[in-house]
């Protein structure tokens, strides 16, 4: 079995015990009461949170050598972003996205782009988690800040690379602001799925939860971002109060608002149809 295959499995596996636990009940329930309004918040908040994660981009590929002009950047992350979010495996649009803009230095590009975002991410989570001990009481903090410790073990192996892309002079105020920009994004809408998702929970409770719950969508054992989101939703809404099954329908909503909200990815796609299809029917002609 492939790892990609694993991966796929696994994050299935994942999400049919969590559903088995809490039951589906809960979340059908809360996606018929996703209105109009939660999908165009999602659409609309989308467009300054891909625009700062491509904005990011740009920083940190210019600074290992490959340009990407901002709109092209824009439109290729669309393109990834729906791309990750329909293909299981959830990093096909990233792996795409980095081959087509450099191969060997576009995929590093990528990869550095992508892990100083969650470094931003992770660092948020610690921060919020830290002012808000009662949402992790036990063993929560101090795993996420052994995070920490692991991604500052993975920046010094990789320490050429890191301080020409992400910690140049030029580059690492923009990548620090379009991270917490991202972040910012990515937790709004999940605090307008909980609200749809019919959550009494104060700010307070629910921003440490949305965090705890985004950072799980880094792990790869998912299914079109499925899986461990679901999981970790689950436990730490029951731990917090609101209660597992509302965790669970809180992250499905999620997920379908975030599919939705790179919808427009697909115009980028029709865009490359276009322009392949153009040369062979000039040349038919």
């Amino acid at each position: 079995m492939s790892r990609r295959v694993l991966r796929v499995v696994l994050g299935l596996l994942i999400l049919g015990v969590v559903v088995w636990r809490v039951g589906a009940g809960s979340v059908l329930d809360a996606l018929s009461h996703v209105g109009v309004g939660s999908i165009a918040f999602a659409l609309v908040v989308a467009v300054p949170t891909t625009v700062c994660a491509a904005w990011r981009w740009r920083v940190v590929a210019r600074g290992l050598g490959v340009d990407v002009p901002l709109r092209t950047a824009v439109a290729s992350y669309y393109r990834s972003q729906l791309l990750n979010a329909t293909v299981p495996g959830g990093v096909v649009g990233d792996v795409h996205r980095g081959w087509r803009h450099g191969r060997d230095t576009g995929l590093r590009a990528v990869v550095w782009e992508r892990a100083s975002g969650q470094a931003v991410q992770l660092a948020v989570t610690v921060v919020v988690l830290a002012a808000l001990p009662r949402v992790l009481p036990s063993f929560g903090l101090p795993f996420l800040l052994g995070g920490l410790l692991l991604a500052g073990c993975a920046v010094l192996a990789f320490l050429p690379d890191v301080r020409r892309s992400v910690l140049a002079r030029r580059a690492w105020p923009v990548v620090l602001v379009t991270s917490l920009v991202a972040v910012g994004g990515h937790a709004a809408t999940f605090l307008v799925a909980a609200n749809a998702a019919g959550v009494n929970a104060s700010l307070g409770q629910l921003l440490p939860l949305a965090l705890l719950a985004l950072l799980a969508m880094s792990v790869p054992f998912n299914v079109v971002g499925f899986g461990p989101r679901e999981g970790v939703a689950a436990w730490s809404f029951a731990a917090v109060g609101p209660g597992a099954e509302q965790g669970v329908a809180t992250a499905v909503v999620y997920g379908v608002l975030s599919v939705i909200a790179v919808l427009p990815g697909l115009l980028v796609l029709a865009a490359d149809t276009r322009r392949r299809v153009r040369p062979l029917e000039v040349a038919h002609g």
